[in-house]
């Protein structure tokens, strides 16, 4: 995918995520399912995750090479870096502990925290947009607790990608059943 065309992909997904969650009970958001996230966990880790993600694209160049370093392969494809995410997955890979939410009560407010999404994803697109050209998508590396090193264009696939997978989460947890 080009830049262009991973803004338009992101910008999507995050429109749809975004509408999905808007539509979703306050009280249902906050229910907490057993042992699995709540929606409003699921909401919050996609927070972290994709305030984390931005760094590789706010940060100094300098500063994010010597970080992750400069890659020595071609950039994988969407479809390919989603396969190799899924296999990590299928052999037991989970969000490091970083990446975990805390337990959010109801009273945090369904506004807020969707207010929250919506600022993290407008301050990467807006990162994304403004900070590094399509070529340097593939010029960097950004450490990935599950994938490893991967350069900031499939960091690009990831974050598409791993919002479909916890927007197919959130509509599994709300489904009527």
């Amino acid at each position: 995918m080009t830049k262009q065309e991973i803004i338009t992909a992101s910008e999507k997904i995050f429109q749809h995520f975004t509408d999905t969650c808007r539509g979703i009970d306050e009280t249902a958001m906050f229910s907490k399912p057993g042992d699995k996230w709540s929606v409003a966990e699921n909401i919050k880790h996609m927070v972290i995750s994709t305030n984390m993600t931005t760094l590789a694209y706010s940060l100094p160049r300098f500063v994010v090479r010597w970080i992750g370093g400069t890659p020595n392969r071609a950039s994988r494809t969407y479809d390919e870096l989603k396969a190799k995410y899924y296999k990590k997955l299928s052999e037991g890979g989970r969000a490091s502990a970083r990446f975990v939410p805390k337990p959010i009560p109801v009273q945090y407010g369904k506004e807020k925290l969707l207010g929250e999404w919506n600022r993290s994803t407008a301050k990467y697109l807006r990162n994304l947009l403004a900070k590094r050209s399509d070529a340097e998508l593939d010029q960097y590396l950004a450490r990935h607790p599950l994938l490893g090193r991967i350069t900031l264009r499939e960091l690009c696939h990831f974050t598409i990608f791993h919002t479909e997978h916890h927007l197919q989460t959130i509509q599994t947890l709300t489904r009527p059943q």
